[in-house]
């Protein structure tokens, strides 16, 4: 075994129960992967252990081909199984996953291990129901481990996890680690390809900073590309403050601390509501105040989401409405406080086959007005709130206890069929009644100086 780096014996010896590795690109990801699933087989017999990537193609050439090499005679190779069997009992399997309908070949199945490779790429929710397959009674270690760099579908699901250490209930936060090795921890590959450290730095500026500097702000792809859950300490620094004191001034961030909406002319702010009708898929629903100068805050949420991303939690209208209402009628921030706009998308009119559902949110004293569906210029006002004026102030803020906001916003991409709209196969459905809100008091953009571009002279 040729010896590993730092940051890789880091990961060799770590013990948690769900394991990060990477993080930017050329740290060694694969190397961990490889040598690290035939340690795990070869001093604990009879242990069955899982590899996966997107495409079976992924898995021969970073995988499957190089453990051909280094094996050998010490485990063979099933081509049909795809699995290496090794004399003590111990497996190596070998599974993708690119879509839903790939999820039912580990239907049932049982590993003790599994190493999620470029994870990043996989949906949230193929990444719960795989993981639900560590199990078993046999006394082999039980771990998950994710190797990854910044974007990707799942990328807020691992920066919550790994980065920002938000859990949920049923989370335990002893149970996580994040190691973050950068291609400048990868000596081995630097002294062998010195000219990949050269193509890093000439990417593009957000993928250099993903891939490079291994950055979880901001990614290639990432939708809301203006949105800061925290002070750019770069931005920062050329102001004159401290992250801590813009966070305080709520300067380049859309995330601040709640203050009371019953204090001093806040209680004359007026309050907004938006909804996204959901069943089997979330709904979301937004309470909003909006201050003297039209900055919109973002105060309330309520989500309907079980455990399992994007999955409803199925309350039909009068369920959710009667909550809704109840809300209203005892939250400090609500009670007595007359909701002046009330959007929602167009679709809950439709009686088509009984009672609408705007009808029925009626009946419970929760009134709407039509939201505008328009997504293009609708995307663009949810991006014109969320442009920073000159000294780093946005028209749009979102309360810090707005979990499902802060969940799901930064994980949204742009749709590869049209580069102009969402992905709709994201968990959007807060993104969406945001989108309605924005569009139901729309702004100017947010106007800069266009950057200096020297165009050759046609006439010379």
């Amino acid at each position: 075994m040729p010896p590993p780096n730092p940051k890789q014996r880091q990961a060799l010896l770590d013990r948690h129960r769900y394991v990060a590795y990477g993080g930017a690109r050329g740290g060694g990801k694969s190397w961990f992967v490889r040598w690290k699933a035939v340690l795990l087989a070869l001093n604990f017999p009879g242990i069955k252990i899982l590899i996966t990537r997107r495409t079976y193609r992924e898995l021969l050439n970073n995988h499957i081909t190089p453990l051909l090499t280094l094996l050998q005679k010490a485990a063979k190779y099933n081509t049909t199984e795809k699995v290496f069997k090794f004399p003590n009992g111990s497996t190596i399997w070998f599974g993708y996953c690119d879509c839903d309908a790939h999820l039912g070949q580990y239907q049932g199945a049982e590993y003790d291990v599994w190493f999620a490779d470029e994870a990043g790429q996989f949906q949230e929710e193929w990444l719960v129901a795989i993981d639900a397959c560590v199990r078993g009674v046999g006394a082999f270690p039980k771990r998950t481990y994710y190797t990854l760099n910044p974007g990707g579908p799942s990328h807020g699901y691992f920066k919550r996890l790994f980065l920002d250490r938000q859990y949920t209930p049923e989370e335990r936060p002893e149970d996580y680690s994040f190691i973050q090795a950068l291609v400048t921890d990868n000596q081995a590959l630097l002294d062998s390809q010195p000219e990949y450290l050269r193509s890093l730095e000439k990417l593009p500026p957000k993928l250099r900073e993903a891939w490079l500097y291994g950055r979880w702000d901001i990614f290639q792809g990432q939708f809301f590309e203006e949105l800061r859950l925290s002070p750019d300490p770069k931005r920062c620094a050329k102001a004159g403050i401290t992250p801590e004191q813009a966070a305080r001034q709520g300067r380049f961030t859309h995330v601040i601390a709640p203050f009371d909406l019953n204090q001093g002319e806040r209680r004359g702010w007026h309050i907004l509501r938006s909804y996204d009708f959901g069943y089997n898929k979330p709904f979301s629903l937004g309470y909003w105040a909006v201050d003297y100068d039209g900055v919109l805050y973002r105060i309330l949420e309520v989500y309907g989401c079980t455990q399992t991303p994007n999955e409803g939690v199925r309350w039909p209208p009068e369920e959710q409405f009667r909550r809704f209402a109840r809300l209203e009628r005892e939250h400090p921030w609500l009670r007595g406080r007359k909701i002046v706009d009330s959007v929602a998308d167009p679709s809950i009119w439709d009686a088509s086959r009984g009672e609408s559902i705007a009808d029925t949110a009626a009946r419970y004293g929760i009134y709407f007005t039509p939201g505008d569906n328009q997504r293009i210029p609708g995307w663009m006002q949810v991006h014109y709130r969320l442009q920073f004026d000159e000294l780093g102030y946005p028209r749009l803020y979102v309360f810090d206890t707005c979990a499902a906001f802060l969940r799901t916003m930064p994980a949204m991409m742009y749709d590869p069929r049209n580069p102009e709209d969402l992905d709709t196969g994201l968990e959007d459905h807060c993104a969406d009644e945001v989108r309605y809100l924005c569009m139901s008091r729309p702004v100017k953009p947010v106007h800069s100086p266009p950057p200096a571009i020297s165009l050759p002279n046609p006439l010379s």
